[in-house]
């Protein structure tokens, strides 16, 4: 049974991030904080009750290709078509072409939802999600017309089409070639792999978004168009006109996420439109990247926390053992190293949603307001966000494995499933490294660390703030000032290893860890802080806050001097190993 966490967001939109005045920025006064939260509430019954459900049938049957054809697990068609009718996929669109016009803040909420109730299902919206956003920066006005109702409306779906055999993170070998037919059409023609939800039965039409090379483009990023390539042209009146030269060869066999079909696509000169400017197809893409890439932390966020929820139930209802200082008859629960696991997942969730909840509302801000600041913050902390996030996710669905112990290892008790879906997160849109390397690379080393000092002295105002007369908070400051003192010293040492150099890149990872795990304890020291300040928070609701907070503290923060001492040695080993 998966439990929406409604009560969290509430909790961090009226006394952490403060929804209202983000609200009041994205709409202009016209919905209340009273009103989004009514909403995530929908948004919860509707990812419990609805699709929750078909999250191991999706894993058992999986998607299945026959005849050229893609079908989906048993219901997940019906659901879809809900879930599109009540207007979920186009919650954050913007109004004009039939969205729901929330700011991400809430949206991230609602998904983060949809993912924790079923992983595969929710990637599908998701992708039209980022088709949205990429076709409103840049499709002209003949485009839109035509494509964003049907996409913010869900009766057709979007995916973004990257990936070729020769060329995965590496872009520049993309060799899909688009040629000019004279009539303001392109043909495309060339192989797209590991593209999810390429192909399926759950809308009547899907729309690619491709990354293709004209023939006289450059080599390299900077030849590279991106062209909307649908499966059925539509009229110029938007009715669905012949299927396109669009062929799905395979899909994929995965260790997870296996009711969304992972396909091959083959186009051999299929019709696409230009989308955005010739030769600058990244601008576009990277519009529906950026997005992606918040999104899939926001996902590790659910997976994470629907695997912290099902150990939880199994941990206090299976009895083991003789638990120490307990009655007899105590569930594992009491059992101190299966509290201490659980205690661990469940503050670390909380660091990872506020976190995700902060990104989305500096994007908010900084796009509705012009806030160049805000922006620049969320900027830096996207692939942290993205890195961070899912890679603590894998650990805390292998942590939920082990409060099952062997029963984990076994297929019937479900909590297998949530470890296969998280494994993918730190994959796609970017692996760690690629994210850790923007970080490090752009981010950092352009202005000498300058905004990661910035961004260190508003976890440093976050901390003063803590009452000093609380004794967990007083522990919080303390710990999250000795790691913000480490994360200075491997920000020098960064510095100091130099651009593009491989010290800098072979630790550029454990810098992305250590700013991640910081940006947790910053959260917690907000969370605490807003939680000692209200005077409605009492019994169980503050005793978890201040011991989730205090754990943070003590287990997480503590690993950010090993961090430096990773960081400061740079690569080690390189020369030592003979070739081969």
């Amino acid at each position: 049974m998966y439990k929406p966490p409604t009560n969290d967001y509430e909790f961090l939109l009226r006394q952490v991030f403060d929804g209202q005045h983000t609200l009041d920025l994205a709409r202009g006064g016209d919905l209340t904080l009273d009103d989004a939260i009514g909403v995530l509430g929908y948004a919860g019954q509707l990812a419990a009750e609805l699709i929750a459900p078909l999250d191991a049938i999706g894993d058992t049957a999986g998607s299945r290709l026959a005849d050229g054809r893609v079908s989906s697990p048993p219901g997940f068609a019906d659901a879809y078509k809900i879930f599109a009718e009540n207007g979920w996929v186009g919650l954050s669109a913007s109004e004009e072409y039939g969205g729901g016009g929330m700011p991400l803040s809430v949206a991230n909420a609602a998904n983060e939802f949809f993912s924790a109730a079923n992983a595969a299902f929710s990637m599908c919206p998701g992708l039209s999600q980022g088709a949205i956003a990429a076709c409103e920066a840049v499709a002209d006005d003949a485009l839109k017309r035509i494509y964003l109702e049907p996409l913010v409306s869900g009766r057709w779906t979007g995916t973004m089409d990257m990936t070729e055999p020769q060329a995965g993170t590496d872009l520049a070998a993309i060799r899909t070639v688009a040629r000019a037919q004279g009539d303001g059409t392109w043909a495309v023609t060339g192989q797209k792999i590991f593209i999810s939800w390429g192909d399926h039965d759950l809308a009547e039409n899907i729309i690619h978004l491709v990354l293709a090379r004209t023939p006289d483009a450059p080599a390299g990023l900077g030849g590279l168009s991106l062209f909307l390539v649908p499966k059925f042209i539509p009229r110029e009146n938007g009715e669905l006109g012949e299927r396109n030269a669009i062929e799905t060869v395979s899909i994929e066999h995965k260790l997870g996420i296996r009711a969304s079909p992972t396909c091959v696509l083959d186009y051999a000169g299929a019709t696409g439109y230009l989308l955005g400017e010739l030769k600058r197809g990244l601008q576009g893409m990277f519009v529906m990247m950026n997005a992606e890439r918040l999104g899939i932390g926001v996902q590790a966020v659910g997976i994470a926390d629907r695997a912290y929820q099902k150990a939880l139930a199994y941990a206090e209802e299976r009895i083991q053992g003789r638990v120490t200082g307990r009655p007899d008859s105590a569930p594992i629960a009491e059992h101190p190293d299966v509290r201490r696991l659980l205690v661990s997942m469940r503050s670390t969730i909380s660091a990872m949603r506020a976190l995700c909840l902060q990104v989305s509302t500096w994007l908010d801000r900084g796009q509705v307001a012009g806030s160049s600041s805000e922006y620049a913050l969320a900027e830096f902390f996207v692939p942290i966000t993205k890195g961070w996030c899912t890679e603590t996710c894998v650990q805390i669905a292998s942590d939920a494995v082990q409060v099952h112990g062997g029963m984990g290892f076994i297929e019937e008790t479900g909590i297998a499933q949530h470890y296969r879906d998280a494994r993918i997160v730190p994959i796609y849109e970017g692996t760690t490294a690629a994210h850790a390397n923007d970080l490090v690379g752009r981010k950092l080393l352009r202005d000498n660390g300058s905004l990661a000092a910035d961004v260190l002295d508003l976890i440093a105002e976050s901390a003063a703030l803590l009452p000093a007369d609380d004794p967990v908070a007083h522990r919080l400051a303390d710990r999250l000032e000795t790691a913000i003192g480490h994360a200075r010293t491997s920000t020098q040492a960064l510095v100091e290893h130099g651009n593009n150099s491989r010290d800098a890149l072979a630790v550029a990872v454990p810098y992305l860890m250590q700013f991640g795990t910081i940006a947790g304890g910053w959260m917690h020291a907000r969370l605490v802080t807003a939680t000692l300040a209200n005077p409605n928070a009492v019994g169980a609701e503050l005793q978890q806050r201040l011991i989730d907070a205090d754990f943070y503290g003590a287990h997480q923060l503590s690993k950010a001097a090993s961090f430096t001492e990773i960081i400061r040695a740079g690569e080690i080993g390189v020369g030592l190993v003979p070739a081969a």
